[in-house]
């Protein structure tokens, strides 16, 4: 991926100094349950499941480690700033105003708008502050664990939060969290599916118009992002932690609809299409 010497964003709170003892609950199973409510997304499941465990206390904002201007913080800034520059355009174009959200950088653990988190639950949006939280070394697990490693892979975790704070600030993630308060939890889920998978859509928008604006993409770049999604989709994930898939307890959607939905944003880059995801019937998905 291109992006060295591109513009970097100021919007970055770096809390990495900000260290303390956490416990967490749950052990290796715990783990799965988090990482499968909310891998790259979704914070208000990943947070109640938080909640409802045992933890130390939480850590307090702090100043900046030594990392603070590694080659990663310096990668992160630069991937938000291109993110900024792309809504801020294309939100211009439906008569908006774009508000970029701050991206808190923390380790191991955080608190947040919408709660105390471990490092264990992976990048999630809190819409309640408006801002992204990423502990830098799920990139290492996403290279280790997950198998999907590559700067833009890195980059589609980012543009997939933001693509959260896109729907937060248009009003859609507040339609979609009120329609599942009419429904029962099968439905919740296919409701919270369609999000996460408009998410992983805007992503590839994003990617379409930086690309497009640009030129960052190089050799091997969608398929390290198509790898990541696939890496993190329900089932992939379900035969791994409990050794069998079911598809009523889904949150973030297949591995093939993931990546399948942010291919297609990248293919069209049409933003104002994003919300025919939720007019499809659940099974086009």
């Amino acid at each position: 991926m291109r992006w060295q010497g591109n513009r970097q964003s100021e919007n970055v709170e770096d809390r990495r100094g900000a260290r303390g003892p956490v416990m967490i609950g749950g052990g290796i199973g715990g783990v799965v349950i988090l990482l499968l409510a909310l891998v790259i997304g979704g914070p208000k499941l990943a947070m109640q499941l938080v909640n409802q465990m045992p933890q130390g206390g939480a850590a307090a904002p702090g100043a900046p480690g030594p990392e603070a201007n590694d080659q990663t913080t310096q990668f992160v800034r630069t991937v938000l700033a291109d993110t900024e520059d792309v809504w801020g355009e294309q939100f211009q174009k439906v008569g908006q105003q774009y508000q970029p959200p701050t991206l808190v950088l923390f380790g191991g653990q955080v608190e947040s708008g919408c709660g105390f988190a471990s490092a264990q639950v992976g990048p999630f949006y809190c819409p309640a502050d408006e801002k992204v939280y990423l502990d830098t070394q799920f990139f290492r697990e996403l290279e280790e664990r997950f198998q999907a490693p590559g700067e833009f892979a890195e980059a589609y975790v980012i543009a997939h939060e933001i693509g959260h704070h896109v729907q937060n600030q248009l009003g859609w993630s507040d339609k979609v969290h009120a329609a599942q308060q009419r429904v029962d939890k099968v439905e919740a889920n296919r409701l919270s599916v369609r999000l996460e998978l408009q998410a992983d859509y805007l992503a590839g928008v994003w990617a379409h118009h930086a690309q497009r604006a640009r030129n960052i993409l190089e050799r091997g770049d969608v398929e390290a992002a198509l790898n990541a999604a696939t890496a993190i989709g329900d089932d992939k994930l379900q035969r791994e932690g409990r050794g069998r898939v079911v598809p009523d307890s889904f949150t973030h959607g297949t591995s093939d609809q993931r990546a399948r939905w942010f291919k297609r944003g990248l293919q069209t880059g049409d933003f104002r299409a994003a919300q025919q995801l939720f007019e499809l019937d659940y099974s086009q998905l």
